[in-house]
């Protein structure tokens, strides 16, 4: 007896550290769930991977991934995964933060010379949409941009900078901020201007930087910003909410264009981000590669906005996006990702990292209960009622039956 007595150190060692997994009838609850919501029509199909440390815990497709064909979902469809590229692209910056190329606290105009002198709307027209400038009270840095926290807001998120653009022509990057650095929070094209500053510090245009440092040594093969021909008939369709409610497939063209920017643009897998997933739940490494130095893939979870909470983002165009985000007001941000400020019974855990593509691709990441979860869908609007259903119901049949 006093021979196994050492053993009980080791075994509960052992029994703490083991990664969390759903046992069989959890696993089957999930399927029942999802397979009910696509045969209703809720959404036409979806694939839901979760993962953890060590692997997959969960990986499966339900309904149809284009309704015009009949076409059957499968593990391996293609996604336009949209502004799930934005954490990516945070990655990439912080790699070069580890290489000592750059900090977190660098004004943006020292690798982009436009951003030098900023200014802000200080007053707005909603009759003509006229408005009036002032100097910022401060640069943007790499870390305002990370956060969205810079002033830079997207037209489709923001009814005043729809009217501007249409009166004016110009692109949200060409115009005024909408609040001084550091003060606020506006979902806009800040990951569009680090992939900007990737490309002037590496020599490497984005998406080749993102395959040589990041796809390719994690195993990520499905995602790029260009599908090869080959890879079409993977491809989902896009299914958009018609003006009877029902979904209508829009149908796919001849050959896809391919948007290459930081903010968004990559197609991939359910499976292949979750290889993303589990580097950062591992630290900044996955097998023998290191992406990350630890310090980096923590602190990327970890809030970097102060009192600064996430605002409700009013749609411009209700037709591709609701309002949004759910935790608007009381989350925070961190670098790269929308952080739940509290713990709901069946829900993340409080710090969890997550965002979303516009097309309803949704991931999130508990780095306390050391998972990832991931549901693609591909659905218009943005936050469409029913297919955030669908992602409510996944999360909640996860942590009710996670072991």
């Amino acid at each position: 007896m006093k021979r196994l007595l050492w053993l009980l150190p080791l075994l509960f060692v052992a029994v703490i550290s083991a990664a969390p997994t759903i046992p069989a009838p959890g696993t089957a609850a999930l399927s029942s769930f999802l397979k009910d919501a696509t045969e209703r029509g809720d959404v036409p199909g979806v694939v839901v991977a979760v993962v953890n440390k060590d692997g997959v815990v969960y990986h499966e497709a339900f309904g149809r991934s284009r309704t015009l064909t009949s076409t059957p979902m499968t593990k391996d469809t293609i996604f336009n995964m949209a502004s799930m590229t934005k954490p990516v692209t945070s990655v990439a910056i912080m790699m070069l933060v580890d290489e000592g190329k750059l900090k977190l606290d660098d004004e943006v105009a020292k690798y982009l010379p436009k951003y030098k002198d900023p200014v802000v709307m200080s007053s707005f027209n909603e009759a003509d949409a006229s408005y009036q400038t002032r100097p910022a009270k401060r640069p943007i840095t790499i870390r305002h941009l990370l956060t969205h926290t810079s002033g830079i807001g997207y037209g489709f998120a923001s009814p005043k900078l729809t009217k501007i653009m249409q009166k004016t022509g110009k692109n949200e990057l060409d115009l005024p901020l909408l609040f001084d650095p550091g003060e606020s929070w506006a979902y806009g094209p800040s990951t569009r201007v680090l992939g900007n500053v990737v490309e002037v510090i590496s020599g490497q245009k984005i998406d080749a930087f993102l395959e040589s440092r990041i796809l390719q040594p994690l195993g990520m093969n499905d995602t790029s910003y260009v599908v090869p021909t080959t890879k079409y008939p993977r491809v989902v369709g896009v299914n958009a909410r018609g003006a009877d409610g029902k979904f209508v497939e829009r149908p796919l063209p001849a050959t896809l264009p391919a948007t290459v920017a930081g903010d968004g643009g990559l197609y991939g897998t359910a499976s292949d981000y979750g290889l993303f997933l589990r580097m950062l739940l591992n630290r900044g490494t996955l097998g023998d590669k290191r992406i990350l130095s630890e310090k980096s893939a923590k602190t990327m979870l970890e809030s970097h906005t102060g009192n600064v909470v996430v605002q409700p983002q009013e749609s411009a165009n209700l037709s591709l996006s609701r309002n949004f985000p759910l935790g608007a007001g009381a989350d925070r941000w961190g670098l790269g990702f929308q952080l739940a400020a509290d713990k709901v019974p069946n829900k993340r855990s409080r710090g969890s990292g997550t965002w979303a593509g516009i097309f309803n691709t949704h991931f999130f990441i508990d780095p306390r209960r050391e998972i990832g979860v991931i549901v693609m869908m591909q659905t218009l609007p943005f936050y469409d009622e029913a297919s955030m259903k669908v992602y409510a119901g996944v999360e909640e049949a996860v942590y009710r039956n996670l072991k």
